[in-house]
């Protein structure tokens, strides 16, 4: 909703605002005068004048410009200075994904939101719940002598949700747990004894870390979800494949949040029920 001011009001903070962005810039009125292509007597009238007058649309348009703030800031309708690009590139920025979790930037987002829950929604099984021994099957064609580096960046996250200094919520397609356990998919040519080992591992995290670790299980055919990372009020991140896209304005992470709030409510498998689920499937190997 627009607030309304008083046109005198809006014209001394009009004339605030420019010497503020003036300074901050360094500009002097000569500078701003030619930037803009008015006289510098045009500036002085204005920032000396103590009455109603505001310059057109197109003269507040070229101070901004010059100055680096937004034509809205210096009329006082928006306490934000930046312009609109910019405030655009703060709320959305794109980062490359590497292959495994020797992303250092990943683990710069869960150290930011230390404290804050974190919810996640994973592009297959998260590799803090992987055995080694999966980590290494999946990861070591591709990384080589670097797949040691993965299984760290792999136990560091698992050490943060062990300190329980955030809570963690996963939800995780039912697809994906059933065709680790059967071998299917992704997870064709993982031996039968390394898929038993998986599903006990999981069984063991949630025995130690419920309920600071819960892990819920949506049925993909009525819900479905992109891989998605919610830190808390502070970021949402899209995960892309080959990058991350990350949100840091409040109205998307509040859309992304209430995306994995209904996974929550709508699960199959809800987070108390893993354990018996993981022994059906477990049973059935």
């Amino acid at each position: 909703m627009m607030i309304n001011i008083d046109k005198r009001d809006r014209a001394r903070i009009f004339r605030e605002r420019l010497v503020q962005a003036m300074e901050s810039s360094g500009t002097n009125r000569s500078a701003l005068a030619r930037a803009a292509g008015v006289d510098r007597s045009t500036i002085s009238q204005l920032l000396g004048d103590d009455g109603a007058r505001l310059p057109n649309a197109q003269l507040v348009a070229a101070f901004a410009a010059t100055l680096g703030v937004s034509a809205d800031w210096l009329l006082g309708l928006t306490d934000r200075p930046e312009q609109a690009a910019q405030l655009v590139a703060d709320a959305l920025t794109m980062t490359e994904a590497p292959r495994a979790l020797v992303d250092e930037q990943i683990f710069d987002w869960y150290q930011e939101a230390a404290g804050y829950k974190i919810r996640h929604v994973p592009a297959l099984l998260p590799d803090m719940v992987k055995t080694e021994e999966v980590l290494r099957w999946e990861y070591e064609p591709s990384l080589g002598k670097t797949i040691d580096q993965a299984i760290g960046a792999s136990q560091d996250r698992l050490a943060l949700m062990r300190a329980a200094r955030s809570d963690h919520e996963i939800a995780l397609p039912l697809y994906e747990l059933a065709s680790c356990a059967a071998g299917t998919g992704y997870y064709a040519g993982l031996s039968r004894d390394a898929r038993l080992r998986q599903i006990d591992f999981m069984a063991d995290l949630h025995d130690q870390l419920y309920p600071t670790l819960r892990i819920y299980l949506f049925d993909a055919r009525r819900l479905f979800s992109a891989p998605v990372t919610v830190f808390g009020p502070l970021l949402a991140v899209i995960y892309l494949g080959s990058s991350y896209l990350a949100f840091r304005d409040v109205e998307r992470v509040q859309a992304i949040s209430q995306h994995f709030d209904r996974l929550v409510r709508e699960a199959y498998v809800p987070a108390h029920e893993l354990p018996a689920h993981l022994a059906d499937l477990r049973r059935a190997i």
